[in-house]
C-alpha cells in the first residue's frame, strides 16, 4: 500500500509542474527500504526502469531546442547501478548496506529511490536548488534539454525537493545522471550519483527558530548538524575503504550552507570523494519544510569504483565485453584486471574559434561522431593573431578501443569527418 500511495503522490508533483507526455510515473518510483527484504523488489524496479527508460525516442524529441544527441539517448535506461554484479551495482548495495545497518542499530530509516526518471524539469533540477537563471551550468553547453522546460537531469539532487514534498525525511536517492564535459579517462557525459538526506527531529532544532541567517549558521544546532553529518559519512569512508584518514575542508554550494568537501588519504594519495553540507533554510523553504533543519550528501560511484575496483577508464563501466563483467561478483570488491591495451592513434586539429567558442560543444561533436573510440582530447597550442585579433586552438585527439586495435584508414575517415562538422560550430579549420 505504502509503494503505491508513493507513486500516485509523485504522479501528481509530475502532473503539476509539466504536462510532458515523458513523465509517465510507474512503479519504479516505488522506494524499497531494506536489500535483505525486498531482492524482488530489486530486479523488478531495474526490469520496469530499463524497459520505461531504455527508449532513445524520449530524449531525441523534434523540440528546436532539443540538444540530446543519439549517442547519449542510446546510455540512458541502462540501469548499471541496479546490476548486482556490476561494479557501480556493488558500490550503491555497499552504501546502502552501511545506511541499513545503521538503522539496525537504532538509526533512523532511510527510504532508498534507485530507478526514478531521468527527465526531470529546470525547477527540479535548478530552481529548487537555488542554482540562478544564468550559471554556467544550466547553459546548453553543459545541459542535456529534452524541451525548453525539461532535462535530463544533471544530478540526483533534482529529486531531494520533490521527495521533501512528499513528506521523506531520511532517504537516499541512487541514479544516472547526464552533463557534457571534457574527455578523458574520468570524465564521461553518463555517469552515477548517490544523494543522501536527513531532516532532524523538530524538537532537536527548536532553538534555531526566528534565527537571522548569521545567527543560524553560529548556532549550536548548525554545529550539530554538521557534525552529524560528517560522522555519518566518515563512517561510510570506513565501511567502504576500511579505517582511512579524513579530512575535511570548507566549499560552496547553492543548495547548502555551510558545505564541505571530504577527502581520504587511500593508497598512498588524498582523494576527493564527496561534497556534502547543512541543507540551505531556503531550499527547504521552497520545498515546504521550512521548520526543518537537516543535511545532505552527494558522492560520484564511478568515482569510488575506480578507486576500489583498480579501474582505469571510465568507459569501461560500459562496455558489454564479458572479459569486463565476468571479473566481477556481487557484494565483493576485487581488483580488476586489464584484459588488453590496443595502441592508441593520434590526430591533431586547429581552427580558428569565434567569440562564443565553448570546448564542450567541440568535445561533444567529437563524442557524436566517433563515438567512444575518442578516449582523450587535449590542448596543445592556442594563440592569439596580434594584427588580426582571431583566436586559435590546436587539440590532439587520442583514439583508442578497448576490444580491437584501429586502422589509420578508418581514423582518418573519423577525423576528416571532424574538420568537416567543425564548421557548424564556427570553426575555421586551419
Amino acid at each position: 500500500v505504502r509503494m503505491r500511495v508513493l507513486a500516485i503522490s509523485i504522479a501528481s508533483v509530475l502532473a503539476a509542474v509539466s504536462s510532458v507526455d515523458a513523465f509517465t510515473p510507474n512503479a519504479a518510483f516505488a522506494p524499497r527500504t531494506s536489500t535483505a527484504s525486498s531482492s524482488t523488489a530489486r530486479f523488478s524496479a531495474a526490469e520496469v526502469a530499463t524497459e520505461t527508460y531504455a527508449k532513445p525516442e524520449r530524449y531525441t524529441t523534434d523540440h528546436p531546442n532539443n540538444n540530446v544527441p543519439p549517442h547519449i539517448a542510446e546510455l540512458v535506461g541502462r540501469g548499471l547501478h541496479e546490476c548486482a554484479d556490476h561494479p557501480l551495482g556493488i558500490i550503491r548495495a555497499k552504501i546502502q548496506e552501511y545506511f541499513i545497518s545503521a538503522e539496525e542499530a537504532g538509526g533512523p530509516k532511510f527510504e532508498i529511490f534507485d530507478a526514478e526518471d531521468p527527465i526531470v524539469t529546470c525547477t527540479q533540477c535548478f530552481d529548487d536548488l537555488r542554482i540562478p537563471p544564468d550559471h554556467p551550468g544550466r547553459s546548453k553547453s553543459d545541459t542535456y534539454y529534452i524541451t525548453d522546460d525539461t532535462l535530463l537531469r544533471t544530478h540526483t539532487s533534482a529529486h531531494q525537493s520533490m521527495h521533501l514534498r512528499d513528506g521523506y525525511e531520511t532517504f537516499l536517492c541512487a541514479g544516472d545522471v547526464y552533463r557534457r564535459d571534457e574527455i578523458d579517462a574520468s570524465h564521461y557525459p553518463a555517469f552515477h550519483q548517490l544523494e543522501g538526506v536527513k531532516l532532524f527531529p523538530k524538537e532537536e532544532v527548536k532553538g534555531a527558530e526566528g534565527l537571522s541567517k548569521e545567527e543560524w549558521l553560529a548556532s549550536p544546532e548548525c554545529k550539530m548538524i554538521a557534525d552529524d553529518l560528517k560522522a555519518t559519512l566518515e563512517g561510510l569512508m570506513d565501511h567502504l575503504f576500511g579505517p582511512v584518514e579524513k579530512r575535511w575542508s570548507e566549499d560552496y554550494f547553492p543548495f547548502t550552507e555551510p558545505s564541505f568537501e571530504c577527502e581520504i588519504f587511500y593508497d598512498g594519495d588524498w582523494l576527493e570523494v564527496l561534497g556534502c553540507g547543512v541543507v540551505h533554510t531556503e531550499v527547504l523553504e521552497m520545498a515546504g519544510r521550512g521548520d526543518r533543519r537537516g543535511w545532505a550528501f552527494g558522492l560520484g560511484l564511478e568515482r569510488l569504483a575506480m578507486i576500489l575496483f583498480s579501474i582505469p577508464d571510465i568507459r569501461l563501466f560500459w562496455t558489454d565485453d564479458e572479459r569486463f563483467s565476468s571479473q566481477f561478483e556481487a557484494g565483493k570488491i576485487t581488483t580488476f584486471e586489464p584484459y588488453s591495451k590496443f595502441p592508441p592513434v593520434l590526430k591533431d586539429i586547429s581552427f580558428w574559434t569565434p567569440e562564443d567558442f565553448v570546448e564542450n560543444d567541440f568535445f561533444e561533436m567529437a563524442r557524436g561522431i566517433a563515438g567512444d573510440l575518442v578516449e582523450r582530447i587535449d590542448l596543445i597550442d592556442e594563440f592569439t593573431n596580434p594584427k588580426t585579433g582571431k583566436s586559435s586552438k590546436a587539440y590532439r585527439v587520442t583514439y583508442r578501443s578497448m576490444d580491437r586495435s584501429l586502422t589509420n584508414e578508418e581514423i582518418d575517415a573519423l577525423q576528416n569527418k571532424l574538420r568537416d562538422t567543425s564548421a557548424d560550430l564556427g570553426l575555421e579549420v586551419r
